[in-house]
This record gives C-alpha cells, sequence and structure tokens, in this order.
C-alpha cells in the first residue's frame, strides 16, 4: 500500500506541471530549463553477462605459459555452414599432438568473413568440448572499438580463456588511440595483442605495448614484424608468441620468444611442437621451411584451406573471396607430403591432388566452379534431391 501511494503522489506531481482541460487560469507555467540526459560513464564497466566465475577461471599467468597455439581452421559444409563435426576432428588432432592453446576465428580461422553470432557460437562450442583440455583464445578484436568490448564480453561470457586484438585496421588511429583501444578490452579478461602491419596498415610500436604492459591481463603479444622486435620485448620480460612460422624456431630458441602461434601446425601439430618443445633443432627446421613457405605463397588461409581438403581432413569449400590454389601448387603440396611423410600430417587418408573435385580442370566452366566454391555443385544438389526422393519412397513403404 506504501508502495501504492508512493506512486500515486509520484503522478500527481508529473501531472501538475500540465494543464488541466477547464481550468486554465490555475495552470502556472514553468519556466524549467530542458537538460539533455547524460550517459552514465564508468570506468572499467562491462555488461553484466559474465560471472566471476569464468572471468577468474584462467589467470594471464596461464596464458603465458603456452608454448604452441594454434590458429585453428574452420571448416564448411556443402551449403556453406560451419562443418562442426570436421571442426572437432580438427581440435582433437591439435590436443593429442600436443597443441595447448587454439585460436578460434582468427584470420587463419576466416573470423573475418563470420558473423558475430556465428563467431561467439563457434567460441563457445570449441569451449564446451574442449576447454578442459586446451586454452581456447577467441578472436574478438574489431577496428571498431565499441564492437570489440561487445564481442569480448560476449567471448568471456561463453567461457573463453583469453582474446586476441589487434589494432584497429584500415580506418587507423593515433598511438594514444591505439592505447585508448586495447586499455577499453584489457580489463576485462587475459588479453594477446595481436600486430601484424602487413595486414593492418599500421604498426603497434614498443611505445605502445609498453604502455599497455602495465595492466595485468595483458598476456603478450603476437608479433610479426620480426625477431629483432622480439627480442626488444623478451628483454623487457613482456612475454611474445613469434606470428610468422619461418622464423619461429629462431625466434624461440634465439630471441626469448614463449613460442608461436602458427598456421602450419593446423597440418603438421607434432612437428611444430618438437619445433617448440625439443631445443634448437636447426635440421628440423630446414626440413619444415619449404611446407611454410608454400603455405603463404598467396594470402593465408588460402594454402592451408587447400591442403586440408588435399589431406582429406575438411571438404574442398571455400567461402568467398578464398578460392582453391591452382593445380600447379596443389602437386607442390602432394610433393612437400612425402617428402616430410604422411605420418607426420593430420587425417589418415592419402594426400590427392583433387584436380576434379576442386573443379579446376583444364578448361573448368566458371558457373560450376564458382557453385563448388559456394559449396552448391550441382552434383550435390543432384545428391540430396535423390536422397531425399528414397526417403520419401521409404515413408510411403513403411
Amino acid at each position: 500500500m506504501a508502495i501504492l501511494k508512493c506512486h500515486g503522489a509520484c503522478l500527481r506531481e508529473f501531472t501538475s506541471q500540465f494543464p488541466r482541460p477547464g481550468r486554465p487560469n490555475n495552470y502556472k507555467r514553468r519556466n524549467v530549463r530542458w537538460r539533455s540526459p547524460q550517459a552514465a560513464v564508468l570506468p572499467n564497466f562491462h555488461l553484466p553477462m559474465r560471472s566471476l566465475e569464468v572471468k577468474n577461471r584462467t589467470s594471464a599467468e596461464d596464458i603465458k605459459a603456452l608454448r604452441l597455439i594454434t590458429a585453428i581452421k574452420t571448416p564448411y559444409l556443402p551449403d556453406g555452414r560451419f562443418d562442426l563435426e570436421a571442426y572437432d576432428d580438427l581440435v582433437n588432432m591439435q590436443i593429442e599432438n600436443g597443441a595447448e592453446g587454439v585460436i578460434v576465428g582468427g584470420t587463419t580461422g576466416e573470423g573475418q568473413l563470420m558473423s558475430w553470432d556465428e563467431h561467439i557460437m563457434l567460441i563457445g562450442h570449441t569451449v564446451n568440448c574442449f576447454g578442459g583440455s586446451v586454452k581456447v583464445i577467441g578472436n574478438t578484436g574489431s577496428n571498431s572499438t565499441r564492437e570489440a568490448i561487445h564481442a569480448t564480453e560476449q567471448g568471456f561470457a561463453v567461457g573463453m580463456h583469453a582474446a586476441l586484438h589487434i589494432n584497429p585496421y584500415y580506418g587507423k588511429t593515433s598511438l594514444e588511440g591505439l592505447v585508448s583501444h586495447f586499455d577499453s578490452v584489457l580489463p576485462m579478461g587475459p588479453t594477446i595483442i595481436y600486430n601484424v602491419p602487413s595486414r593492418t596498415g599500421q604498426d603497434i610500436p614498443p611505445r605502445v605495448v609498453n604502455t599497455v604492459a602495465q595492466s595485468p591481463n595483458l598476456a603478450g603479444i603476437k608479433e610479426c614484424v620480426g625477431n629483432d622486435r622480439i627480442e626488444q620485448y623478451t628483454g623487457n620480460g613482456i612475454v611474445v608468441w613469434s606470428g610468422n612460422d619461418d622464423q619461429c624456431h629462431d625466434a624461440r630458441w634465439g630471441h626469448g620468444a614463449t613460442g608461436v602461434i602458427s598456421v602450419t601446425s593446423n597440418l603438421i601439430p607434432g612437428l611444430m611442437r618438437e619445433l617448440m618443445f625439443g631445443g634448437k633443432n636447426p635440421s628440423l627446421n630446414r626440413k619444415l621451411l619449404p611446407l611454410m613457405e608454400w603455405l603463404f605463397q598467396e594470402p593465408n588461409p588460402i594454402g592451408l584451406n587447400t591442403a586440408l581438403a588435399q589431406l582429406g581432413v575438411v571438404r574442398p569449400v571455400f567461402r568467398l573471396p578464398y578460392v582453391p590454389l591452382p593445380l600447379a601448387k596443389r602437386v607442390e603440396f602432394v610433393n612437400l607430403v612425402k617428402e616430410i611423410g604422411r605420418e607426420n600430417f593430420v587425417g589418415e587418408k592419402d594426400v590427392k591432388v583433387y584436380k576434379e573435385l576442386l573443379g579446376v580442370g583444364p578448361e573448368p566452366d566458371s558457373e560450376d566452379l564458382m557453385m563448388h566454391i559456394l559449396g552448391l555443385t550441382r552434383k550435390a544438389k543432384e545428391r540430396f534431391a535423390t536422397e531425399e526422393e528414397e526417403e520419401e519412397e521409404e515413408e510411403e513403404i513403411i
């Protein structure tokens, strides 16, 4: 009753400000100056969707200890959706061969081609299925600070152990803007900053890294500028992972890098673990360099997508704008697998060129090739139609 009286009093006070019909002489206009509503600005405040248990489950120190982190590939079904069965097999093979962490939805995982719904769903799926066996690092970075905050909040809400953040690309900002951008996401949880100027068009200089390194949530840097930059950071006690597979051996054993965030480990996780854990091994490094060079002759992940399809562990389905490597390059990969040893690669099927399956014959029909790239080949559509007809016939018989 007291609550009702209170609301009644508030209503009377509110309505008294407006003219009442039939009583014009009793109404006096109040000289009130209108003020715009003020947004609340609270430092280090984020959406209340993340429990303290999830937030505190993994510390930055846990992430700093990781040596081999795989930027995991995202496979697709013929209709363009995620192939979660193939994805789970890929992650399992990483765990079985010694990878300690996976980057979900990174450049290699084609996060740039995902909707945020797909992105967060895949992070959550990975945590639910594998979070007890491997550290799940979600790529929730964006060139929009608002998007980065929101995606990171959602990523930690579904249980990811750490976030990967890139600097704002295309719409580049100042050095002060870089610091503000990273300071906006670091309070949420363990964070790896990713510096790859060849993609972003802007280097994250040591001045910025040294400033944000004051945050206890900074786990370290994925650095692609080179080993001299890596040594500059490690000399100051900042954890660094090499972002260049072809330089990671020397970075690890000669320049103080903690390990590598690798693309090549999608294919040969056991050998990459040996490269990071087994001590200095220049002969193994030389053996793997041709494969690494092959993988990056076209922008990543074109080479990796093609290789995994040839190994038979994912369907040859590509999301545009990525397309398969040409026939000559696929033949080169078959030879590389033979030189390194098929037993060192993921999967159990024989490596194939897949000339017809990838739709890149001597004179490919452009329409068929495009339909295949989109995961909509005529053969697949006909097969699905036949299966549906057979199911209908079986139901009629039953």
